[in-house]
Parts: structure tokens; sequence; C-alpha cells
């Protein structure tokens, strides 16, 4: 480890006991949710509804791990596909997979959105497929699509009940590679007042925190990467990027 990198992890490790700092993380993450800041980015022209924080932790993943298949559940407009596929596409042209790609599932793909994802250019490294994430016939289309690949990064960001969540978990999480991360999005919920969900299916007690506290009790072959979140401060998915270290 170099002079650097080591000055940055005692910085990161010196934010576990900074109140102050998480105080204020804390105070923006409520603030901003209930100003739906997230929705106010892209990424290569399309919408991708994710706080530029947990983008930046992803890119960060994406060339640690070089993984050769991305799976992501939920879709929406279509920027984390493209967020993906840009990354596979620049790990390529430094030596990583070039045959990496990023493999999308929403129950509703909308036409208008499908067509725009179609028609990027980065579309070659993206494959989609509609239908309920947890339906027993997606879950084995995804499953066929690992075939032959080695290193798998899961992210999990569609409905975020806990039942839902923990159902994908099951399916989903058992293809990361070893090294590799699941990581699910939206734990937030667990953590802001219930007002801020009053008009979805999920809340407090109901959402992807409990289900990954849930699916962790009988999973010790994944561990919260404590340090992510530490380093990120303003993040969606506090406890919720998953390292399988076995």
């Amino acid at each position: 480890m170099s002079d650097f990198q080591q000055e940055v992890k005692d910085r990161i490790d010196s934010y576990e006991n900074d109140e102050s700092l998480k105080s204020d993380a804390a105070d923006f993450m409520r603030s901003s949710i209930a100003g739906r800041y997230s929705y106010n980015f892209s990424w290569l022209g399309r919408p991708i509804i994710q706080y530029p924080q947990d983008m930046v932790a992803m890119q960060e993943l994406i060339w640690s791990i070089q993984p050769d298949l991305i799976i992501e559940t939920g879709i929406a407009h279509g920027g984390s596909l493209i967020f993906s596929a840009s990354m596979l596409e620049l790990n390529a042209v430094c030596g990583g997979p070039g045959d990496a790609l990023v493999l999308g599932v929403d129950i509703d793909i909308r036409p208008h959105n499908r067509q725009a994802i179609e028609a990027h250019p980065l579309f070659r490294r993206i494959g989609l497929i509609q239908g309920s994430s947890i339906a027993d016939d997606v879950v084995a289309q995804v499953r066929a699509r690992t075939a032959g690949k080695r290193r798998i990064l899961v992210c999990l960001d569609s409905n975020h009940t806990h039942d839902h969540v923990l159902a994908e978990l099951q399916a989903y999480a058992p293809l990361v590679s070893v090294g590799s991360y699941c990581v699910v999005f939206d734990t937030v919920v667990e953590d802001l007042p219930a007002e801020l969900s009053s008009d979805r299916p999920w809340d407090p007690g109901n959402n992807p925190k409990t289900a990954v506290r849930e699916y962790l009790k009988d999973h010790p072959e994944f561990e919260v990467d404590k340090a992510i979140e530490r380093k990120l401060q303003i993040t969606v998915a506090p406890d919720g990027y998953l390292r399988r270290c076995r």
C-alpha cells in the first residue's frame, strides 16, 4: 500500500468516530430524499436515478472486480444499465474482459425506455429480460446467462419490500463470485422517517435493509463492507454493499 493509499484509508477509518460528519450526512440524506435529489442526474444521456456518491462507488467496484457479467434488477429509464455498460467498455479498453455484459431485469420495460436503451451506442453490452425478478422463469433465464462467466457482480434495485428483496437475495446472491459484491440499493429506507415512504409499499421495518439483515443470518459467506459506507457518507445503500468473502 502506497503512502497516499494509507493516508486515504486512515482518513476513512477516522470517519467512524466523526459524529458531526455522520450527523450532517444523515441530515442531508433526509432532506435530499424529500427533495427527490436522485432524480436530477443522467449518465450518457439516460436518467440514472442514483446519488453521485453511489455512482462513484460502483465505478470503483467495477474497476477492481473486472466483472464479465453484471446483473441488475430494476431498469427504469436505463441509466444504470448505460452506466455499467460504459464502465465495462472502459475496462475492456484497459485490458479487461472484452465480452463483458450487463443484464437488466424489470417487470415492466416501458416501450420508450426500451427504445432509448436499444438505440444507445453501448447497447451491444446490454441484455434485457422483462418479467418479475423473482419469477422462476426469469431467475432461470438469468442463471442461464451466467454460464461461462467467471466474475459476477449483482445489483438489486427493483421492488424494495422486505419479501421481494429477500427473494432476490436468495435467487441472485449465490451467483456472485468470491471477492465480488451484491449491492442492495435503498437500504436507507430503514433509517428515514416513515412519512418519506408514505406513497410506497415499503417503509421502516419493511425494506431492503431488513431483508439484508434476514439474509445475512444464514449466509456467512457475505459480509457488509462498512468501509464503503464510511467513505461515501452520502449513500442510499447503508449496509447494502455486501462482499462475498468465501
